[in-house]
């Protein structure tokens, strides 16, 4: 079910009035593993880009949009507007990804 949640970064979704049902999130916070790290340090002294980086913040960014999703099923929301992510390092091998937005429900 939550996988059927309309999430935009728009204010408007085109057709739709709704009404809006509060704020929700979806966090996660994702670590390498030491041999990706040891392959991010190597990478790091020639230059390029840090695949296992990309991968990981792809990871992060999935996982929060899903929990994002999840959130707003729990509220009963249609939908999510106005969606924007926030990230931040901990320490220097984990990254936290946050996502969030605006529950909407459709008005019929």
């Amino acid at each position: 079910m939550a996988d059927k949640i309309l999430v935009t970064t728009t204010e408007n979704i085109p057709g739709h009035d709704y009404e809006i049902i509060g704020e929700v999130f979806g966090l996660t916070t994702q670590s390498k593993n030491v041999i990706k790290n040891i392959g991010a340090g190597l990478k790091n002294i020639v230059g390029g880009e840090i695949k296992a980086y990309s991968e990981l913040l792809t990871e992060a960014r999935d996982t929060a949009i899903s929990r994002l999703r999840s959130n707003a099923v729990e509220m009963g929301a249609d939908a999510v507007v106005m969606m924007r992510f926030d990230s931040d390092s901990i320490s220097q091998d984990m990254e936290t990804v946050a996502a969030y937005g605006t529950a909407v429900k459709f008005i019929h």
